[in-house]
């Protein structure tokens, strides 16, 4: 059956399918062992200023982030979650990208967190050298035109651009901005940096870096066992890059994105918040089982038996009351630790 025999109602159900069954299978999950970065290829027009912050906030505005929060509906209601695209990033989320840029070396990334800033990115453009000067001015300047003409701090929209190395956050979530300081440690290993970014902004291509930047995400909260976190990115991330397949496809459809991402990021969510209750379950695995270990240290005789030593062979007698000896000494030197001998 060809793709053209659809009808339009099966589309979106076929691309859901189509989602369930790549979701698992392209982003994979956490990477363990986890590599923090140290071959990043940088250059030193792109160091901060002297007294220069690495990252900046944008002054509360009421009316134009109220304005935002509206804009940003369709993408709560696709992730499921109010603090996507809320223009209101607490300090928590703010130091999980700043402990993550610092553990991996990313010294160069600026990071605006709810700020609109175009003369700003205009500069970094310029000072960006790592990135090649053809790709600058061309599509770099596309993108500086696009964050000037069409402000996130309105519409929304975290994301990194490598042609400023710089990271915008607007939601409230710490996997949202560990999954954007992915791309910028993935682009930060790259010796051609514009192609890449081009290339990876072509259709079914962007996928590729989507995924490095997940996993980079869920491995990263796990080396640190940050376990709540990560039960939050997976059911965060995996929806998130449903809409990324979704958009893939788009162009090939005859539909509006928004129908074709409400049709995919379903098989996202029950895969993400499948992954999130096998953190869960690990976490109270380990939890147990340190709760073992800490009992069986306080008393190592803890789980001796009750047995009748007259019923047992003279050797298994032997043993017992060498095991019950060693027992009331150890709850001697226990009573003697606790009570000490009076003068």
């Amino acid at each position: 059956m060809s793709f053209s025999c659809v009808t339009h109602t099966q589309r979106p159900i076929l691309l859901a399918l189509l989602t369930l069954l790549l979701c698992p299978f392209v982003v994979g999950c956490a990477s363990t062992p986890y590599q923090y970065q140290t071959n990043l290829i940088t250059h030193p027009d792109l160091d901060f200023e002297e007294g220069e912050p690495q990252i900046v906030r944008g002054k509360p505005r009421k009316f134009v982030d109220g304005v935002g929060w509206v804009v940003g509906i369709p993408g709560k209601i696709l992730l499921w979650n109010r603090r996507v695209d809320n223009h209101d990033i607490s300090p928590e989320t703010e130091a999980a990208i700043a402990a993550y840029l610092e553990k991996n070396g990313l010294d160069q990334v600026k990071v605006r967190i709810n700020e609109y800033d175009p003369l700003g990115e205009w500069r970094r453009l310029r000072k960006n050298k790592a990135v090649g000067w053809g790709w600058r001015y061309t599509a770099g300047t596309l993108t500086a035109l696009h964050y000037t003409l069409l402000p996130g701090r309105i519409i929304g929209g975290d994301n990194y651009n490598p042609f400023t190395n710089t990271i915008s956050l607007y939601s409230d979530l710490p996997a949202v901005a560990l999954h954007e300081g992915g791309h910028a440690k993935d682009f930060g290993s790259r010796k051609w940096k514009g192609t890449y970014a081009v290339a990876g902004a072509l259709p079914g291509v962007s996928l590729w870096p989507e995924a490095i930047a997940t996993n980079d995400a869920l491995g990263y909260l796990r080396a640190e066992e940050n376990y709540e976190d990560e039960q939050e990115a997976y059911r965060v991330l995996y929806p998130a890059y449903a809409t990324y397949i979704a958009g893939a496809a788009s162009p090939l459809l005859p539909y509006g994105d928004l129908v074709i991402k409400a049709g995919a990021v379903i098989p996202g969510h029950l895969a993400g918040r499948w992954k999130a209750n096998e953190v869960r379950q690990e976490q109270i695995a380990r939890h147990s089982q340190s709760g073992i270990q800490q009992v069986s240290a306080a008393d190592p005789f803890l789980s001796l038996p009750e047995i009748d030593a007259t019923d047992q062979s003279p050797i298994q007698q032997t043993h017992y009351q060498a095991m019950q000896a060693d027992h009331d000494l150890f709850e001697e030197q226990k009573m003697g630790r606790e009570i000490p001998e009076r003068d």
